[in-house]
């Protein structure tokens, strides 16, 4: 009787299959609390990787920096875009993701290889990064590398103002500026962090898609925070060439930088071989956490679904 039930579990089990669209509202939910609770390294981050000539010593004085220069407000900068950016790209991501590998699943096992696993993984990150993160990174570098609060000091006086500036002075195409340089920091972050939070749920959890196990928030924010660590390190160059291309507009005339390999070998000739790792820190002390938010959240919403259909689902 027993080795019956087991059988008829694991039956259910093989059935669950979490749509797409549960994958993208898990996904946006996750985006909105990272958002509002990261926003800060953010900021960070992006001052880092634009500083030049050494005005901030690390991460602790350029915290300090701006809070004393600007205010307590300054470290949220930019939120608005972030968090809207945040909320479409993780639905955007998650989503393309699952429509990817129910694509690339074996039609006789539905099983899904690690080589097609990766390659979901890219794909979502190359049409997020497209559709989504480049325009709205661009708005949001242009306006965290104001400094100051007084709206008739600053050029750009919030987001709706700072597209329509850029498009009014760079055309269109100025807000998907560093356009290749993400893609290919996107495309290579996803591909790693998709597999890596299979595989760590698996060899830490026994937790595989469609069991109906829930993880745990902790549990969940263990496998997300390391698969948050591969990315930022791998594309740390692609991070920082983006953020120099978004930020310099090209309304004045000349521009420093004419593309991603151009500002590749600048900065490595300018400022040395660990320039293009610049804000590397902050970047690994806001993706990981970040992730962990994130899967916390997704995790909790998918894992309720598929726990709801096995509940529902005839015996």
């Amino acid at each position: 009787m027993a080795e019956t039930q087991n059988q008829n579990s694991n039956q259910i089990t093989t059935r669950v299959t979490i749509p797409p669209y549960m994958k993208a509202i898990s996904g946006s939910i996750g985006g909105i609390v990272e958002a509002s609770c990261l926003q800060p390294i953010d900021v960070i981050k992006t001052r880092l990787q634009l500083d030049r000539v050494g005005n901030y010593k690390g991460i602790t004085h350029c915290g300090s920096t701006i809070i004393n220069t600007e205010g307590v407000r300054a470290l949220w900068k930019g939120l608005t875009p972030f968090a809207t950016h945040l909320t479409l790209k993780y639905a955007l991501r998650m989503g393309t993701n699952a429509v990817l590998q129910t694509a690339l699943k074996d039609s006789e096992t539905g099983k899904l290889s690690h080589q097609a696993r990766l390659f979901s993984g890219f794909g979502a990150g190359v049409l997020e990064a497209l559709v989504i993160v480049t325009p709205f990174e661009v708005v949001k570098i242009r306006l965290q590398q104001q400094r100051g609060l007084s709206p008739e000091l600053l050029k750009y006086k919030g987001p709706i103002h700072c597209a329509r500036m850029t498009i009014r002075e760079e055309g269109i195409l100025g807000l998907w500026a560093g356009a290749a340089p993400t893609v290919m920091r996107n495309g290579t972050n996803q591909a790693a962090m998709f597999t890596a939070k299979y595989t760590f749920d698996k060899a830490l959890w026994k937790k595989q898609e469609g069991d109906g196990q829930v993880l745990q928030p902790w549990q969940s924010m263990i496998s997300g925070f390391l698969a948050g660590t591969a990315g930022p390190i791998c594309t740390g160059p692609f991070d920082v060439v983006k953020t120099r291309l978004m930020a310099q507009s090209k309304s004045g005339g000349d521009v420093k930088y004419t593309g991603m390999i151009h500002a590749i070998r600048t900065i490595y000739v300018e400022e040395g071989l660990r320039a293009l790792w610049k804000g590397l820190l902050p970047r690994l002390m806001r993706i990981p956490p970040g992730q962990a938010i994130m899967w916390a959240v997704a995790d909790q919403v998918t894992g309720l679904y598929e726990k709801r259909f096995l509940q529902s689902a005839p015996l």
